[in-house]
């Protein structure tokens, strides 16, 4: 099936590369120191449910007429550094299914304060919204031919805030973070390519925990980039792609103030190629997709493997057992802007001379905190990522505490915090062997 060609475009955001250890990866020079600092104001918050108190995950936290955002964490927390040009604008908080709600800056705590923002449910009785039966069909195939004029069609340039990680079942062994620049095509040219390059990164790894196998994420944020869906459209939206799932029309939510249908698609019984399967969240009006949650088909194990696992020593065998990936996007003066995407994929991993197995859990996020569409101009060769690369052989150590200075990034949550310090303390003391303290 020639549509599924690019099928790892999508289930490889993950791509995996086990082999022997042999020993640490040592830490590459940072690639550009960072440019003069300005003054920033920096809040905290916690965005909640305003009855049950439920922290809201990935609620999207943005400088109102302007380009600065964040998303909060699985923790529902989040922390935003702000010009002082920005202090007199407002932040608004945007997440499925709830009102939107806008706050003053200036009404906020800086510093260490944790602002806890409540936000309000906005149920939307689906009888009230449909008046006559409505073909989810039929509202796919519109918001794919309105990609052209709903997205960008000029080039931007962007920030944005990448991090990865790996867990050896409930104990994080790897973490690496970035602020990257992206270099993001026209949506409706199929012949220019988002690209991206790091400006400043770090990362720490316990490679003791990983027993005999040196774990590695192929792609990094390039492979995260290829979840934008309006862009990277081959395997879920194209009008040949529809004839290999069903849909339904599963309800009405409001996003961001606005009515969305909620489009539910899975593959066709009859389709013997592992696909896809999740919700299209489609703004009624502009029939634009606004976010997307999905898995990857993992029934038929040995078609899974060959997609997710680039190499692996012999006598291991390597299951996918979970594999999930969500986008949003960001509306501005009538387009619609890639904000954040994420993949988690969880595999077990069976030794045939060992008795237990263990279970290794991936994740890669990214989150744009500015944008601009003024003097793009397209990345060097040298300095773009390639999905071949593995992120983690590209940037440096952790270092001191304050090392994102007036950068955006996702807070981490509590337990990938508390990994961070015992990782960094442990790469401290191992600098400290190598120089004979």
């Amino acid at each position: 099936m020639k549509t599924f060609k690019n099928i790892s475009f999508y289930a490889a955001a993950l791509l995996l590369v086990f082999a022997f250890q042999t020993a640490v990866a040592g830490a590459s020079g940072e690639r550009k120191k960072s440019e003069q600092q300005q003054s920033y104001l920096t809040i905290k918050g916690k965005v909640i449910d305003a009855e049950s108190g439920v922290p809201l995950v990935f609620a999207s936290v943005a400088v109102v007429d302007a380009n600065v955002a964040i998303v909060t964490n699985i923790d529902g927390e989040f922390t935003l550094k702000i010009g002082e040009s920005l202090a007199s604008k407002e932040l608004e908080f945007t997440f499925i299914g709830y009102k939107n709600k806008v706050v003053a800056i200036s009404s906020l705590r800086d510093k260490g304060y944790k602002n806890i923002i409540s936000m309000e449910q906005a149920p939307i009785p689906i009888k009230e919204i449909i008046v006559k039966p409505i073909d989810p069909y039929d509202i796919v195939t519109k918001a794919i031919s309105r990609i052209g004029k709903n997205y960008e069609s000029v080039p931007n340039l962007m920030t944005a805030f990448y991090r990865e990680t790996i867990r050896k079942n409930r104990t994080y062994v790897s973490i690496g973070e970035a602020v990257v620049e992206i270099f993001k095509a026209p949506y409706a040219n199929d012949v220019r390519f988002d690209n991206a390059r790091i400006y400043k990164g770090r990362k720490s790894a316990d490679v003791e925990k990983m027993d005999t196998v040196l774990f590695k994420l192929q792609g990094g944020p390039v492979s995260t980039l290829d979840l934008d869906l309006a862009k990277n459209t081959e395997a879920i939206l194209t009008i040949d792609a529809m004839k290999y799932y069903n849909y339904s029309l599963s309800g009405v939510v409001e996003i961001d103030g606005r009515p969305h249908y909620v489009i539910d698609f899975v593959q066709k019984p009859s389709v013997d190629i592992p696909l896809f399967m999740g919700s299209l969240y489609i703004e009624m009006d502009s029939y634009a997709l606004t976010e997307a949650e999905f898995g990857f088909n993992l029934s038929d194990k040995d078609a899974a493997q060959s997609i997710f696992i680039r190499k692996k020593p012999l006598g291991m065998e390597v299951t996918p057992e979970i594999a999930t990936y969500r986008t949003k996007y960001r509306e501005q003066n009538g387009k619609w802007y890639f904000e954040y995407s994420r993949a988690e994929v969880k595999f077990k991993v069976d030794w045939k001379k060992k008795l237990f197995n263990t279970y290794y859990t991936t994740m890669s996020e990214i989150a744009v905190t500015d944008r601009t569409n003024e003097e793009v101009i397209k990345f060097a060769g040298k300095d773009k990522l390639k999905f071949t690369d593995v992120f983690s052989d590209k940037v440096s150590a952790f270092a001191d505490p304050d090392f994102w200075g007036e950068y955006n990034v996702i807070e981490p949550d509590q337990s990938i915090e508390s990994a961070i310090r015992k990782l960094s303390k442990k790469l401290k003391f191992s600098d400290r062997e190598g120089l004979g303290e």
